[in-house]
C-alpha cells in the first residue's frame, strides 16, 4: 500500500504539532516494513530538517518537496477544494493530512490528525485577521478562518480522524459533530 503523509508542519520544528508528527512518521517507517511512504513537504521559505531526512534511510520512503506557500495551499485546498494531492505526489491509497490544509484526493482514503479545536473554543486567543507586510512580502493568514474551512472538509470527507487526546476526541464529537466511529485517539509518545 502507498501511504501519503503531509509533513509540511515540520517546517516549524519546535512546535508540538511538528514534534508529534515527526515522531509518528519516524515510528511508522521504523515499525511498518511492508508499506511505501510518500511524504509531502511544502514551504515557500523554510527547509525540511536534514536530520529528519537522514534518519529516514528506508528505500520505502520518498519525500516530495515543493516551494508553495502554505497560504496558497490553504486557499486552493481549504477554500476551493480543488487540485487533488495525487497531482503532486502520485497515486496513494491513503493520505494523512496534518494541521493546516485538507487537500482533496482522487481515489485515496483520507485520514487527518486533529490536535485541538482551539479556534472554536477560544477564537479570541488565535490570530483571527488577515494581514500583509509589503516590506517582507509576508501574508499572515487568519488562522481561525483557515482552520474552520479545513474542519469543514475534515468533517465531510475524512474516513478517519486521529485525535491526540480523549479531550480532542470529545471536542470533535461535540463541536464538529463527527461520528464516534471515525475518531481514534493516538496519544503523543514520551
Amino acid at each position: 500500500m502507498n501511504i501519503g503523509i503531509d509533513i509540511s508542519q515540520l517546517a516549524y520544528p519546535k512546535t508540538g504539532v511538528a514534534i508529534y508528527l515527526r515522531n509518528l512518521v519516524e515510528k511508522l517507517v521504523e515499525l511498518d516494513k511492508k508499506n511505501e511512504y510518500i511524504l509531502f513537504f511544502s514551504s515557500l521559505r523554510r527547509q525540511l530538517d536534514n536530520s529528519f531526512i537522514n534518519g529516514l534511510t528506508s528505500s520505502r520512503v520518498k519525500i516530495k518537496m515543493f516551494h508553495l506557500p502554505p497560504t496558497f495551499l490553504a486557499f486552493i485546498w481549504n477554500q476551493f477544494h480543488v487540485f487533488p494531492i495525487e497531482y503532486l505526489i502520485g497515486n496513494v491509497d491513503i493520505f494523512i493530512s496534518s494541521d493546516w490544509t485538507q487537500p482533496p484526493t482522487l481515489k485515496a482514503k483520507k485520514a487527518t490528525i486533529l490536535y485541538d479545536l482551539i479556534v472554536y473554543k477560544y477564537p479570541e486567543e488565535t490570530h483571527n485577521k488577515l494581514s500583509f507586510n509589503p516590506f517582507k512580502l509576508l501574508i499572515s493568514p487568519n488562522i481561525v478562518e483557515t482552520q474552520k474551512r479545513r474542519m469543514f472538509w475534515v468533517k465531510n470527507e475524512a474516513d478517519i480522524v486521529f485525535c491526540i487526546s480523549q479531550a480532542t476526541k470529545d471536542d470533535a464529537k461535540k463541536i464538529l459533530g463527527i461520528d464516534d466511529n471515525k475518531l481514534k485517539v493516538i496519544h503523543p509518545g514520551i
